[in-house]
């Protein structure tokens, strides 16, 4: 049941340029390597998401348990297990892309004054990478009801599973229940990975998920220099079928002071590493202040 509603949020697929916001040592990294680093979704700037699924389940759960819900004990379990495995137990990696590459809010967050860029990737392409990868892509929710009726959904199937296996008991203790959770889990991460709170509505993030990881250990997991720690990350490919191109359909190029000469430098690398947007490159048009 769980799994239904999964697919058919990933199911919507983008048909736009997807952007994506870095600065200019990112540009550096993406095309010299041809990968994009997913970072572990905990550890990514707006990680207070996973927390936002959290108390989404924790209010629907209230609400039920309210109403006198025949079996307390199940939910209650499934708030605490929640709080703690999504947060604690498997791993998600994503990486961000946009529909909008020219938002002041995010020059603000994702790159310093002259030194970013907004990479335009063909929406096909990304899409090509994805599934050789085992990467999916889902177009973040943020709409309040849409988000409300998604959870009350993962409840009423945690409900179903604990009774079609047999785990309900009045008395019982609550990891009698943690089969169950742990049958959901995968699909509850990949669902917590593009529910966003409403605040964040304007950037209209399409969100790129790799595979569920249980063991980081044994998995592809790097670790790079975060602003207060180590955080980690996986690579993912913006090539395939051996094509060793990376498919762009434009670029916009962040504030800077020195707009002539730092248009014509993006220009030389791209063409340095075999890029040529479809649409060329665009300065953003954001007035420079220099502070």
């Amino acid at each position: 049941m769980i799994s239904t509603i999964t697919e058919s949020l990933y199911a919507q697929q983008p048909t736009d340029t997807l952007y994506h916001y870095t600065s200019l040592n990112g540009v550096l990294g993406i095309v010299g390597s041809r990968v994009l680093w997913a970072s572990d979704i905990r550890y990514m700037n707006d990680s207070a998401e996973l927390r936002h699924t959290a108390d989404l389940v924790k209010d629907e759960v209230e609400m039920r348990l309210g109403q006198g819900h025949d079996h307390p004990r199940l939910l209650n379990s499934f708030i605490e297990w929640v709080r703690h495995r999504i947060t604690n137990g498997h791993i998600l990696f994503g990486a961000s892309f946009r529909s909008n590459g020219n938002l002041l809010s995010q020059w603000r967050g994702y790159s310093s004054v002259g030194k970013g860029a907004s990479l335009g990737f063909n929406a096909d392409h990304v899409r090509q990478c994805a599934k050789e990868q085992h990467f999916r892509l889902g177009q973040c929710v943020y709409d309040r009801q849409e988000q409300r009726r998604l959870i009350a959904q993962v409840v009423d199937a945690v409900d179903t599973l604990a009774v079609q296996t047999g785990s309900i008991d009045s008395d019982g203790e609550p990891e009698q229940y943690f089969g169950v959770f742990e049958h959901l889990e995968t699909d509850l991460l990949r669902i917590a990975a593009i529910l966003k709170h409403p605040s964040f509505e304007e950037e209209q993030e399409w969100r790129l998920v790799s595979p569920v990881i249980s063991n980081y250990r044994e998995a592809n997991v790097y670790f790079r220099e975060g602003r207060t720690m180590l955080v980690p990350y996986m690579q993912f490919s913006l090539v395939h079928n051996n094509n060793p191109a990376i498919a762009m359909d434009h670029i916009y190029l962040g504030p800077t002071p020195n707009i002539s000469l730092s248009m014509n430098s993006m220009k030389m690398c791209l063409l340095k590493h075999g890029i040529s947007p479809e649409r060329g490159i665009d300065y953003c048009q954001i007035p420079y202040r220099q502070r």
